[in-house]
């Protein structure tokens, strides 16, 4: 959703604080990612603090019991995210009405390594693991969990990962800094990526119903000296070697 006000627009408008509240919680509602105060003030064509005061009035006003959701500060911006107490209720819909995003356990285990150690790259990841991972860095990237973030200096300039902002709105977090302790991370993946179905990680049984190739297997795909090419462009719009906003 584009933010930019329309030519002139921010000199005309002059809003009472109930009008700003009110035009601020549609413009959070109808944004498909977190909307920043930046973009918030500039749509507006009011001064950063004023756009800040009620913006806190608002999130106060859906911090009351009878609401069925909240508007949250995370990933750099406002979203409005389902309370706590409501959420098996509505995982129960979503569920019915679309398939749950499927991680295998060797992108599970990849992703959490690159979420405690981010910035890293992909010799470093293989290093932690013992296995190949171009494959399943090539899925996390398709599944937009996490982003290149320009390359490592040092010999071969390989590429550095780290995770998205997708990644960081699925899990409900502010920033890197809130993830919980290591032991902590699969269960909040699970309640991050839907129920305790919803992460689907596939251990014992593939789909089909047959047993599985050993992670190993499963990580070695498209193992190259020029992986890193390969799978940079991965994120649509973000040009390779380069950290998204």
């Amino acid at each position: 959703m584009a933010f930019a006000p329309e030519p002139g627009l921010a000199t005309l408008m002059t809003m009472t604080s109930t009008e700003l509240k009110s035009a601020l919680e549609a413009i959070i509602y109808a944004a498909d990612e977190p909307a920043t105060l930046e973009q918030l003030a500039s749509v507006l064509g009011e001064e950063k603090h004023i756009v800040r005061a009620v913006l806190d009035e608002l999130v106060a006003s859906y911090a009351t019991d009878e609401r069925g959701v909240e508007i949250r500060a995370v990933a750099g911006g406002y979203r409005v995210y389902t309370k706590p107490q409501h959420h098996d209720l509505v995982r129960r819909f979503i569920k019915s009405l679309r398939p749950p995003l499927r991680l295998t356990m060797p992108a599970l285990e990849t992703l959490a390594v690159i979420a405690y150690k981010q910035p890293v790259t992909q010799p470093e990841i293989q290093e932690i693991r013992g296995v190949n991972c171009a494959g399943v860095i090539e899925t996390l990237l398709e599944k937009r969990l996490i982003t290149t973030a320009g390359r490592k200096p040092v010999m071969g300039r390989p590429i550095l990962y780290r995770t998205s902002k997708d990644f960081l709105m699925r899990f409900g977090l502010g920033d890197i800094d809130e993830l919980p302790s290591l032991k902590e991370f699969e269960a909040l993946a699970r309640e991050a990526l839907g129920t305790d179905d919803g992460i689907a990680v596939e251990a014992e049984t593939s789909e089909a119903g047959e047993a599985p190739p050993p992670a190993a297997a499963r990580d070695s795909e498209s193992c190259a000296p020029n992986a890193d090419a390969e799978v940079a462009g991965k994120n649509p719009g973000e040009p390779a070697g380069r950290a998204a906003n």
